[in-house]
């Protein structure tokens, strides 16, 4: 593995995960890059930017643990570098881009409804949140994860619950202007297991609009069978998050989900759904235990064909946890490089769809950066490498006439400063 990070854009994203950055005053983020949004629907609090090799990454900036940060962002001769302080000195580390505010954020839906508060870009994906809040945070006391967000914005920059011709039109726009191939669908808890009806017009919706790939996040429903019926309506992928492996971490971590499921349950539903989705993720979260248990997760995914998703975990300002120290890297390396070895080892689909930026979280794929044999297992990645050529051109043909419907289609959409 190559431990410069200058020479090493895998490691540098790892590396801003864990210390994040600070920005210098030369910096116009706020005019030419995307607005700091910390929505319900995901981890992302920090800025949105590009690294070398086309690696996207939202960088926490606004922590209190940036302030000891050695990275600092400037703007010199209208680009973007990235310098570290090594001795007392500035040291260029890397040029980047920050991907611009989508002007679509700025239009109304037809129903008065700025889209900026129906789906928020993560990425390259449009991620959306389109339920109430996770009931978790209504309860008394109170049983939402200790590190979780998802309640400190309600109604500020999302909306408390979207309507269905929003999200529709929001997500065509999104496809217009940056041409996104996949939307991701979020809930929290409800009483019931709610949460499958309530998604499930959202999701037919989409779907038979835009044929865009579609991806759900949720608790795990207590009849298995539910997820029959979204793969009937068009859903492509599913992940459960349950954040980590340690039974004890997991009960201290998530009461709320302890309480209501269960470890045990979680894994079952990542095991049940790995058997009929293309694609299964279990989610898990680096840094609240140790290294060797976000391992062994990875393996046990990686074996019943799960593909893992791991989040750095980041100590946002006003969760319970937000005075946890950030993980150190050193510890977090071998996390992702075991993510990446174990996938090419399964010949899990890593990485076939296309247009699929994730910044909030270090794609499996980008773990062959911090793999020390990233090319063994030549024949495996051959074949992951041919299943991406034919998917991507299947989808580009599947989705071609839904683009040519919506191509001149009138939805009401007006310019939020015009209106």
């Amino acid at each position: 593995m190559e431990t410069d990070v200058k020479k090493n854009p895998g490691l540098l994203k790892l590396d801003l995960y864990c210390k994040g950055m600070k920005i210098d005053e030369s910096c116009k983020t706020g005019e030419e890059g995307r607005g700091i949004f910390r929505t319900r629907a995901g981890l992302g609090s920090g800025l949105e930017l590009i690294l070398p090799d086309e690696l996207w990454t939202n960088v926490p900036v606004l922590e209190p643990f940036v302030e000891k940060s050695p990275y600092i962002l400037k703007r010199e001769d209208g680009k973007y570098i990235i310098y570290r302080n090594t001795e007392g000195a500035d040291e260029k580390i890397a040029e980047i881009k920050l991907p611009p505010q989508p002007k679509f954020y700025e239009k109304l839906t037809s129903n008065g409804t700025p889209m900026r508060k129906i789906g928020v870009l993560q990425g390259t994906y449009l991620g959306i949140y389109p339920t109430g809040v996770c009931e978790y945070w209504l309860q008394e006391p109170k049983q939402q994860c200790r590190f979780c967000s998802v309640g400190l914005n309600l109604g500020v920059q999302e909306e408390v619950e979207k309507r269905v011709q929003d999200v529709v039109e929001t997500v065509i726009e999104a496809r217009r202007e940056m041409g996104i191939t996949y939307v991701h669908f979020n809930t929290g808890f409800y009483e019931g297991d709610s949460f499958m009806d309530q998604l499930e017009p959202y999701i037919i919706a989409v779907k038979k609009e835009t044929g865009l790939l579609i991806g759900v996040q949720t608790p795990p429903h207590h009849n298995l069978s539910w997820y029959h019926r979204l793969k009937e309506i068009g859903v492509n992928q599913v992940s459960f998050c349950f954040e980590l492996w340690d039974k004890k971490s997991f009960e201290d971590c998530c009461p709320g989900k302890n309480k209501h499921f269960g470890l045990d349950r979680y894994l079952d539903a990542v095991e049940y759904c790995a058997k009929l989705f293309p694609t299964t993720n279990g989610e898990i979260i680096a840094g609240l235990e140790p290294p060797e248990s976000s391992i062994a997760a990875i393996d046990w995914m990686t074996g019943i064909g799960a593909i893992p998703t791991v989040c750095i975990f980041r100590p946002l300002v006003g969760t319970e946890w937000q005075d946890v120290p950030s993980p150190k890297t050193e510890d977090m390396i071998p996390i992702f490089a075991r993510m990446y070895d174990a996938c090419i080892e399964k010949g899990l689909p890593m990485g076939i769809a296309p247009n699929i930026e994730v910044s909030i979280v270090m794609n499996p794929e980008q773990g062959r950066y911090l793999s020390e044999t990233p090319n063994a297992y030549a024949f495996k990645r051959l074949k992951i490498k041919l299943m991406g050529i034919l998917f991507r051109a299947w989808f580009k043909r599947y989705v071609a006439r839904f683009d040519r419907k919506n191509k001149d289609r009138v939805i009401g959409i007006k310019e939020e400063k015009a209106a």
